[in-house]
């Protein structure tokens, strides 16, 4: 099967970059792994919230419906996607993974099992979520001991009775860390992160998060120094904590610790500082890596990362939408998400291949006609160009 563009993952990210490919009028298809729209929020931890407002949370064209102040759960935002795609009719083919993306004749081929997808541009839109990042010495604990990534972690009656570690620090540790404290005995370990110095339920949040989301679109970006920095630390360590702070976690009993999580010792985790930790539980809230090799194209740096300048990479039309910081902090969340699409798809459409006399065949249209319509093309895109940030 053959497309303009296949567009690699439905989460909000490829629903975005689906948006404005239907709005330029493009053939294309959207492949997803999950066999329904929004299931990759629906694996998340019960518990979960948006740390961002429902005023924050819509896609192009359609706003989240909550209240504007409300923090969405992982099922509110799941229903919303798969809303968001019924609404626009947006080509979603579920239960499509992809495991090959290559190049034959300068066209791109997409295979998923035994499906093949030909097209002149992709947009990959998987996110790095793939692959759980946890250290190959956890092998090594005692079978009793009941480990888990955060991928596979959705309430603490999935836990054993006595202690729990979790490992990894940053916002969603705390947050498992938190949870689990109320019926285990819990210790967090890993680099301090930092916090967000405010509640955003908090009386204060409704303007400080609007300094945020101004600072988190046009300042942390990577146009500018400080959002360079931050991009390392973010993917290399970790975000700040948002919802649940160092104080929280105080209150709730959690034993925080900075050492990391080094080895084991008689099959039992061991921090750096040397101290065996007896324990009956290990959450690792450990990240993950990047994982692109069933791309076989030239695409990713030193770090494992997709190299790309918003979006944009050095194989014409091939884009990246939906990684961690793509362009700026906003990257990272769901609000983020259109604008970066919007981008990515106005480069796509600036390299549009001319229509041959066999596709205008095809089409049943004249050359006139044709003319017609690439001029409306070209002045659209002109007006793209001039609103372009």
């Amino acid at each position: 099967m053959r497309f303009d563009t296949v567009v690699i993952g439905g989460g909000q990210a490829g629903l975005s970059a689906g948006y404005h490919l239907a709005r330029d009028g493009r053939r294309f298809v959207i492949l997803d792994a999950h066999e329904r729209i929004g299931d990759s929020w629906r694996r998340h931890w019960d518990s979960l919230r948006l740390f961002s407002p429902a005023r924050y949370d819509g896609l192009p064209g359609m706003r989240f419906p909550a209240p504007p102040g409300s923090f969405p759960t992982r099922d509110e935002m799941a229903d919303y996607l798969e809303a968001y795609a019924q609404r626009f009719e947006l080509p979603v083919r579920c239960g499509t993974r992809v495991d090959r993306l290559s190049q034959e004749d300068g066209e791109f081929v997409v295979t998923a099992g035994d499906q093949r997808f030909e097209a002149a541009n992709v947009v990959v839109a998987s996110g790095v979520w793939g692959a759980p990042s946890i250290p190959a010495f956890a092998g090594e604990l005692s079978p009793e001991i009941r480990q888990m990534h955060s991928s596979e972690y959705r309430n603490p009656a999935q836990l054993r009775p006595g202690p729990v570690l979790v490992v990894g620090a940053s916002h969603s540790g705390a947050d498992i860390a938190y949870e689990v404290a109320s019926e285990h005995p819990t210790i967090l370990s890993g680099t301090d992160t930092g916090e967000i110095p405010f509640y955003f339920e908090g009386r204060v949040a409704s303007m400080a998060l609007r300094v945020l989301w101004f600072a988190a679109t046009r300042v942390l970006t990577v146009n500018r120094a400080v959002g360079r920095k931050l991009r390392a630390e973010v993917r290399g360590h970790g975000g700040p904590l948002i919802r649940v702070k160092k104080e929280d976690l105080r209150k709730a009993g959690v034993e925080r610790v900075v050492d990391k999580t080094t080895g084991v010792r008689d099959g039992m985790p061991v921090l750096a500082d040397g101290r065996v930790v007896d324990v009956a539980n290990v959450v690792w809230c450990t990240g993950f890596r990047p994982d692109y090799g069933w791309i076989d194209l030239p695409v990713t740096g030193e770090d494992g990362y997709p190299e790309q300048e918003r979006g944009v990479t050095s194989v014409p039309g091939l884009y990246f939408v939906g990684l961690p910081f793509l362009h700026s902090f906003s990257s990272m969340l769901v609000g983020g998400a259109g604008r970066d699409a919007e981008y990515v798809v106005r480069h796509l459409a600036r390299r549009a291949p001319e229509v041959s006399a066999a596709d205008l065949t095809t089409l049943g249209m004249d050359h006139q006609a044709h003319g017609n319509l690439t001029e409306a093309r070209r002045l659209y895109q002109r007006a793209l160009r001039t609103l372009d940030r």
